[in-house]
């Protein structure tokens, strides 16, 4: 059964630049996949392998059976087109092909694409050229559905009201009977507190009443970090209960918090986007992805959130390093950065790295950026000229030109990504994209030393992921 995935393409004008390996890799739904895909990224198991200008390749690959299987990939996308079972999204069969490209340019003959290749591919620029036509229904199909909307909502909001007022009746009861008395209580306690915030369609509350129970008895001084959490807890709880006297982003950003959903509503930003960084983190059982993405233009820094449930990847994946011509609609909220992918223009081209801040100045960032959203956690920066250096509890970042350092965050001192920007630096300044939080500086993605702009042009493959 033939299966494909992706968005619609967008028109392109001129050659379409070749991804490098550590883009393709940074594509793959799992480890399971990108070991597979390396072993098919030779042209040993290819035929038949060819590209066109507008950012198309497509390739026949040996499998087990006597006949080979189809494999088409639209760069513009990326969307992915196999003929295998494979329910991955790219299949180690499209992986392989990116990386046969990337690494052998002579092996895929220019061209028009073979026709069972063109019939996937004009068909996805099919319907591109018809996205943009009216809804069926109209306003009047609509409206009965918004009235019946607003009541679900206006019902949910009850509950979660309910929920805050007994969640600030508990946190009361643990303050008078001493925060070290819940070293004894166990975690029983916090998680049956986190079910009733579940009852109550508060999500973000119970996750946070998770978080109070994994800090009890984690180490020396955790009484006062529970008392830190218990407050920031109570000034959520606070202030969804009095969100009609916030100021509307604020109130969005309160009711994002308590885990209500929200929908991409501001005005579309059409800009140069450069991917910084892709990277997946469990999120109970489903996985969340997060794409960081950079507005040549605009200077914006926004965040691509999506879902895979049930052992599924989540389906957007973007190569990082690369930059997209397209349109991204906010969501609403003080201080929030996530945003949805909308339309995109023409291929993805190589970019370098963005431009960045001094180490000393990135606290200062993360502090303004507290200003809109007392819950946050960490804050997106790109450090410039930057050494990693051992400190005396672990590494930190320092400034080549100035006596300042920012330590690294313990997430990240296990992951092999602090040995990768050890070794790329090699002692020496480099461009490093993470975040910075009250637990330090997390880096997610670096750029090799010296990669500047030279005549609107900037070398291909310079980024290496850290995450």
């Amino acid at each position: 059964m033939l299966l494909s995935h992706g968005g619609e393409p967008s028109p392109t004008g001129g050659p379409v630049a070749r991804w490098s390996v550590e883009q393709v890799l940074a594509l793959a739904p799992d480890d399971a996949s990108r070991k597979a895909g390396t072993r098919l990224g030779a042209a040993g198991p290819w035929t038949d392998t060819g590209r066109d200008a507008a950012g198309a390749v497509w390739g026949l690959c040996k499998g087990s059976g006597s006949t080979p299987y189809r494999t088409v990939v639209d760069t513009t996308g990326p969307a992915y087109s196999c003929s295998c079972p494979s329910r991955k999204f790219p299949c180690k069969h499209a992986l392989g092909l990116l990386l046969l490209r990337a690494s052998d340019d002579a092996a895929f003959r220019p061209g028009e694409p073979a026709d069972w290749a063109a019939a996937w591919i004009e068909g996805r620029r099919g319907r591109a050229a018809e996205k943009g036509g009216p809804a069926p229904g109209g306003d009047a199909a609509r409206g009965p559905a918004d009235a019946a909307a607003r009541k679900r909502a206006e019902r949910r909001a009850e509950r979660v009201t309910g929920g805050a007022q007994e969640l600030e009746q508990r946190l009361g009861d643990l303050l008078r009977g001493g925060l070290a008395a819940t070293d004894r209580s166990g975690y029983g306690l916090w998680e049956e507190t986190a079910a009733r915030m579940v009852d109550a369609q508060a999500p973000g509350l119970a996750a946070r009443v998770r978080e109070l129970g994994a800090i009890t008895g984690s180490g020396p001084g955790w009484p006062v970090r529970l008392l830190e959490e218990c407050g920031l807890l109570h000034l959520l709880d606070t202030a969804w209960l009095g969100r009609e006297r916030l100021p509307d982003p604020l109130a969005a950003t309160v009711r994002t918090r308590v885990g209500l959903p929200m929908s991409a509503e501001g005005a579309p930003v059409r800009d140069h986007w450069l991917v910084l960084a892709q990277y997946d983190t469990p999120d109970g059982k489903i996985v969340a992805r997060r794409i960081w993405l950079y507005g040549r233009e605009s200077g914006r820094t926004a965040l691509l959130l999506s879902f895979g449930a049930a052992g599924r990847s989540p389906a957007q994946a973007l190569p990082v390093g690369a930059t997209i011509d397209a349109e991204l609609t906010p969501y609403p909220g003080g201080g929030q950065l996530r945003a949805e992918l909308g339309d995109q223009f023409g291929a993805m081209a190589p970019a370098g790295p963005p431009p960045g801040i001094a180490a000393a100045a990135a606290p200062a960032v993360y502090g303004n950026a507290l200003r809109e959203d007392p819950w946050l956690d960490a804050w997106p920066v790109t450090l410039r000229d930057v050494i990693p250096v051992p400190a005396k509890d672990g590494w930190q970042v320092a400034d080549a030109h100035a006596d300042s350092a920012l330590p690294i965050a313990p997430a990240a001192l296990s992951r092999p990504g602090l040995w990768k920007l050890v070794a790329l630096s090699g002692g020496g300044p480099v461009t490093v994209f993470g975040e910075i939080g009250h637990r330090g500086f997390d880096p997610f993605a670096a750029w090799e030393p010296g990669e500047t702009e030279e005549g609107g042009r900037t070398a291909v493959g310079s980024v290496v992921q850290l995450v």
